[in-house]
């Protein structure tokens, strides 16, 4: 067994990046839900359901990395790893994508179109800019997960490999 890095699930480490991907996904909501007319724009739509996935998730992940850390419990058993990987992968494309989407129309309006003075071109921005530094404090995540995945299904294959000889 590899020992547990900072990131990964069950650690200190893996808690605080599952803190700050809630709080920058719900401070994208939060921003993004107070301007009135955001309903207007699909992309902008799909930003606000895409976060609110994410602080779900990133809640819910929280609260069991602060079970496994109060009873002092691994998260590395391979089922664990498997839905922790599929979970992130999912929420780190859905928020790159809502965020990237939400990044072109933002500039479509403040610098193609030059209308920010009719619409909420800074909230709109400061959402895609909490967006995108969400879906940064969950690549590191994502990829430890994976990584854990793809590591032990390698050492599984090895072990029958060497089994059948």
């Amino acid at each position: 067994m590899m020992k547990d890095i900072q990131g990964m699930p069950g650690t200190p480490g893996g808690l605080a990046l599952r803190l700050c991907q809630f709080i920058f996904a719900a401070a994208a909501l939060s921003v993004m839900a107070s301007t009135s007319d955001f309903t207007s724009v699909t992309s902008f739509c799909y930003l606000v359901a895409a976060v609110i996935l994410q602080s779900l998730w990133s809640l819910s992940l929280a609260f069991v990395d602060i079970y496994a850390l109060l009873v002092k419990r691994c998260l590395r058993n391979s089922r664990a790893v498997c839905l922790f990987t599929i979970g992130d992968g999912i929420m780190y494309a859905l928020t790159f994508a809502a965020a990237c989407a939400s990044a072109g129309i933002t500039v479509l309006i403040s610098n193609d179109l030059n209308i920010c003075s009719e619409n909420h071109c800074t909230s709109f921005q400061t959402a895609t800019a909490m967006a995108f530094i969400s879906w940064f404090a969950l690549s590191p995540s994502f990829l430890l997960n994976f990584w854990s995945l793809a590591s032990s299904k390698i050492s599984i294959t090895v072990i029958f490999v060497y089994h059948d000889d």
